[in-house]
């Protein structure tokens, strides 16, 4: 801090010091010289940031107001959204097309193999629905955890230049993903219908479930985005994670129906069944299905009066990989439902799933906040 009654070419010039710095020129300072500064040999520094209220340049913010640094910026966020959008496929031939046709051929490889070549549909009516509405649903959250993972490392010339709540960037990413899957949903509409699935009120339940599934993942993603910050493994280990996931949240079976069939593994072993229900991704996934498909409700165990001779017939004919007659493929209605996980439980579940990964995520990447663009 400088005195204000002494004359600037004064200070320029050092005064009467000899040993004081002279300026040479615009942006020069003559070599074999010191520096004038104020005397702090008399106080600490923090004593004397706190004296003028001076305070650090990258100093955490309270959570609220980060928040409102956060609300404030919320054209930005979509702004950016929609450019990245845009520039993505922008050099591609196809352009925006690969946004719909990416989650398609995934569930045209899955189809090929798992509903074609090597039949694991189980008993499932419409299949292809099944199949593709698991896949579309599941890649929604499996890019938003990819892709936030390295937004900070990839950010690193953006977070050094700017002040601005870094958390902005995996909501921005997750708000990419979003866009997508509004398209990807437009696809999954049609192919529905195309398998002959009905147009019925409960639809309208897509809406509070992918916004569900949405919250979940600005959660994870802040999640992902520390990690991927500071553990420069986690992207290698990532696709391994997310293929073992996938594999878990019955995005290519029926986890409730292989535990009805005698001499499985999860009919051996319940306690696994619920538990595989209620992980994240299968419990979003579990409610658009129940909402877009109404071979999903109609098939349902125990959404009929229990009959022990039908439902055998059906378990015995899906263990065995035989065909089942149209007549018989909704013959899991008439087993006995879980009594551990009903599709009330899975909203529950949703909504706790979201809320526990909003909170824990933000508060996870908040308490790195002045971490992040260090190198």
């Amino acid at each position: 801090m400088s005195d204000p009654k002494v004359p600037l070419p004064t200070l320029l010039s050092g005064g009467d010091d000899p040993g004081a710095v002279r300026i040479a020129g615009p942006g020069q300072l003559q070599a074999g010289v010191a520096v004038m500064s104020p005397d702090l040999a008399s106080e600490p520094l923090g004593d004397y940031a706190l004296r003028h209220g001076l305070r650090p340049s990258a100093e955490r913010p309270p959570v609220f107001t980060y928040l409102g640094e956060l609300w404030r910026r919320r054209h930005f966020i979509l702004a950016f959204a929609t450019a990245r959008n845009i520039a993505m496929y922008t050099e591609a031939k196809l352009g925006q097309i690969w946004q719909v046709l990416t989650p398609l051929l995934n569930a045209g490889v899955y189809f090929l193999i798992f509903g074609l070549l090597v039949p694991i549909n189980r008993g499932i009516p419409n299949y292809l629905a099944f199949l593709v509405t698991g896949v579309f649903v599941f890649n929604f959250t499996q890019r938003c955890f990819i892709s936030t993972s390295s937004v900070v490392t990839e950010s690193l010339p953006l977070i050094r230049a700017l002040q601005f709540p870094r958390a902005a960037l995996p909501l921005a990413y997750v708000m990419i993903e979003l866009e997508q899957m509004a398209l990807a949903m437009a696809v999954l509409v049609v192919i529905v219908l195309a398998t002959g699935e009905p147009v019925t009120w409960y639809w309208l339940l897509v809406i509070p479930a992918l916004l569900l599934q949405t919250i979940f993942n600005i959660g994870i993603g802040l999640f992902a985005a520390r990690l991927g910050a500071q553990v420069n493994d986690f992207s290698q280990l990532l696709p391994f994670l997310m293929r073992t996931w996938l594999y878990l949240s019955g995005v290519l079976f029926s986890i409730q129906n292989l535990g009805l069939i005698k001499n499985s593994f999860l009919a051996s072993h319940q306690w696994v069944v619920p538990v595989l229900q209620v992980n994240p991704a299968a419990v979003y996934i579990t409610l658009v299905r129940n909402a877009i498909m109404a071979t999903e409700r109609l098939s349902a165990p125990g959404s009929r009066p229990y009959d022990a001779a039908k439902c055998s017939v059906w378990q015995d004919a899906v263990r065995h990989g035989a065909n089942l007659p149209a007549s018989q493929q909704y013959d899991s209605a008439y087993c006995a439902a879980s009594a551990h996980v009903t599709i009330l439980h899975f909203w529950y579940f949703g909504i706790g799933w979201a809320a526990l990964a909003l909170v824990v995520g933000f508060f996870f990447f908040w308490r790195a906040e002045t971490r992040y663009g260090r190198g």
